[in-house]
């Protein structure tokens, strides 16, 4: 009977072990003013090792706010296998006025992002996620969950956009050119843009940085309040990224699916202009000043 009872247990728990969520709850800070509540979260990444390299408050959501970080292991890792994998470089931990504390969770963001090299940097990050939970806590993952084996080619339904779809944006004549043009784009707010943070590797020439989106009608605070997905503004900002000459932005019916998996279709087709805004914008961004 024992032996019964070990089977139907180990059964029943397979499948929770074989998917993950893209966020992890931290454990809650007492009620302060925003601005007091991130200094609070950064001084504990940053006795943990971890660097801060990006702050954001997005517009329209003025109750929440993110803290870009980087891990040097996770960088030593990317750095290692290159390419696109440059997404994967930073992790994000937001933070909200009630004291509420979330941060990614790196083995989805890195399954989903490095894709079928995810085992060159599957210590790192679990290294990383470990310091995490005990720098802020390790509550419970939400935010949806996506199995594990589909992560590596993800998309929402049939029919929509993986993370090499549609992505590239613009071919410029050097990585040089193309770093500069979208620092110059960012540094003079093309589109209603600034620029969050950059992750910059020249050896192997690859960079991303983080795109905050700005207009009030078009921009990530419009869309991320009628999803109501104030929750996961650790999923902000956007990421535009280099490889090489070329300039990439994941399309958003890719991005944004994996940022908030639980989405229900009519949740979807209430921003169904959002890719479209949000291709324009990094397009504008990725081009020639």
């Amino acid at each position: 009977m024992k032996r019964v009872f070990l089977s139907l247990v180990l059964l029943f728990s397979v499948p929770a072990c074989l998917a993950l969520a893209p966020y992890v709850r931290g454990t809650r800070l007492p009620a302060a003013d925003l601005t007091a509540q991130a200094a609070a979260v950064e001084q504990k990444l940053l006795a943990a090792g971890f660097t801060v390299i990006g702050r954001h408050q997005p517009k329209g959501i003025p109750t929440s706010a993110t803290l870009v970080i980087t891990d040097p292991g996770i960088l030593e890792a990317i750095g290692k296998v290159g390419g696109s994998a440059i997404t994967a470089a930073t992790l994000r931990v937001g933070v909200q006025a009630d004291g509420t504390v979330s941060y990614t969770n790196p083995e989805y963001w890195q399954r989903a992002f490095v894709r079928g090299k995810y085992s060159q940097v599957e210590a790192a990050g679990k290294a990383a996620q470990g310091r995490l939970a005990q720098a802020l806590g390790e509550g419970q993952p939400f935010g949806g969950d996506v199995p594990v084996d589909d992560l590596a080619s993800y998309r929402y339904m049939f029919g929509m956009e993986r993370f090499d779809s549609q992505s590239e944006l613009v071919q410029h004549a050097s990585f040089d050119e193309a770093l500069a043009s979208v620092r110059a784009n960012l540094a003079k707010g093309t589109a209603e843009t600034a620029k969050v943070y950059e992750v910059v590797m020249p050896a192997g020439k690859v960079a991303v940085l983080g795109v905050a989106m700005n207009s009030a009608d078009s921009g990530e605070g419009w869309w991320v309040n009628k999803i109501e997905g104030a929750a996961h503004v650790a999923a902000l900002p956007y990421e535009i990224f280099i490889v090489d000459n070329k300039v990439y932005a994941l399309y958003a019916r890719f991005r944004i699916a994996l940022s908030w998996p639980e989405l229900g279709m009519g949740q979807f087709m209430g921003i169904f202009n959002a890719p479209h805004v949000i291709h324009d914008t990094m397009s504008k961004v990725a081009a020639k000043p």
